[in-house]
């Protein structure tokens, strides 16, 4: 990794620090890739610096940006990082001056979908005005230095009074659709607009990061389509491939064909495929030692040292999370008798031992299983 891009020198092999600075005081989607917050749980951020980020970063370090912009498509079997390999990306791009497009969880803007409105624009499509809202917002947040920046290329009428007249920033398209709610389907689908016509000038690089793909025909879907279509230059296009918004797929399903059909695998070909696979031994090895470092797995017989009282003494102290969705198919809760036998040698070779064979190594499922020890 190059000094100076925030995720600075490991102080463990394979684990890197990120700078208070560079943490929001509430955690935006980008950081949130588990059912607990290890955020706020070790008051810390820790990245694991692996290979897949470091090939990705390298490709964009080497990337000619006259040239159409490059889809890379990262993928992998349920719970091995592939959230994380592309919150790695943004945050690289970031802290580089890049103009950041992001999309978490995209498959929330085709399920459970609330107050859909029919398309003032296109009557054969729907808007989701709410989503859209908190989804401008976000984008001011993160870029709004850009917005001042960048100006209007035409015209846009929002009805029969409102209008953002050629030669405006862009910013007031945002606000546009902050204040007008109705109006923020139409207003992200100007700001994407604006920004893929615009990228090729060279005045910003555009980082469009898709946590997931969808088919679906809702406004926002359809803005988003054509963002990941490289017909554009000035920036490169990172997605995730996720078995979570893949419907009537089979649950093991995780390649790009499985997942994104014929169809869904045309509409992205050419890209550039980032496997992500669960931890390698020396990966696992670092996670462990993390793990043991801030006291979240404890003392070999499951006591304080000179107390006498059973686990937990040492945890830092966290609410309960919230009641999560059921496990999905391919990683099945964590039996109690699993996670009693662990407790008692969590911190021992053979407890380590076992916690890689009962995890497969797979990064969620240590998570899973190292939470009760």
């Amino acid at each position: 990794m190059d000094r100076g891009c925030a995720l600075h020198t490991a102080h463990r092999d394979g684990l890197s620090s990120v700078s208070s600075q560079d943490v929001p005081e509430r955690p935006r989607a980008v950081f949130h890739t588990s059912e607990s917050d290890p955020i706020r749980t070790f008051n810390e951020a820790r990245v694991m610096v692996r290979k897949p980020a470091l090939e990705l970063l390298a490709y964009l370090k080497g990337s000619n940006f006259s040239h159409p912009a490059v889809r890379y498509v990262i993928y992998g079997e349920r719970g091995t990082g592939k959230t994380m390999t592309l919150c790695h990306v943004v945050h690289y791009c970031s802290r580089q001056g890049w103009l950041v497009l992001h999309i978490p969880d995209a498959h929330l803007w085709v399920k459970n979908c609330k107050e859909l409105l029919q398309s003032s624009y296109n009557k054969d499509r729907l808007d989701q005005p709410l989503q859209a809202s908190v989804w401008l917002k976000n984008f001011k947040t993160s870029n709004e230095r850009f917005l001042q920046e960048i100006k209007t290329q035409k015209k846009y009428m929002w009805g029969k009074r409102e209008s953002t007249e050629e030669g405006r920033p862009l910013s007031e398209v945002v606000e546009q659709g902050l204040a007008r709610v109705r109006s923020a389907s139409d207003a992200v689908g100007v700001v994407l607009k604006e920004l893929k016509q615009q990228s090729h000038r060279g005045s910003f690089r555009l980082l469009v990061a898709v946590d997931g793909v969808s088919p679906e025909e809702l406004t926002l879907v359809h803005n988003l389509r054509k963002m990941v279509k490289n017909d554009w230059s000035g920036g490169a296009i990172v997605t995730t491939l996720s078995q979570t918004g893949s419907l009537f797929k089979p649950s093991a399903a995780y390649t790009p064909q499985e997942l994104l059909g014929k169809e869904g695998f045309d509409t992205l070909d050419p890209f550039v495929p980032i496997p992500v696979p669960n931890y390698s031994a020396r990966e696992f090895e670092s996670c462990y030692g993390y793990y043991l470092e801030r006291k979240w797995l404890q003392h070999e017989k499951g006591q304080c040292p000179g107390r006498g009282k059973t686990r937990g003494c040492a945890r830092p102290a966290v609410s309960e999370p919230a009641p999560s969705a059921p496990f999905p198919p391919s990683i099945p809760p964590i039996p109690q008798s699993v996670s009693l036998s662990l407790s008692l040698a969590a911190r021992t070779e053979d407890g380590k031992a076992e916690l890689q064979f009962l995890s497969g190594s797979n990064p969620r499922q240590l998570d899973r299983l190292a939470g009760p020890l």
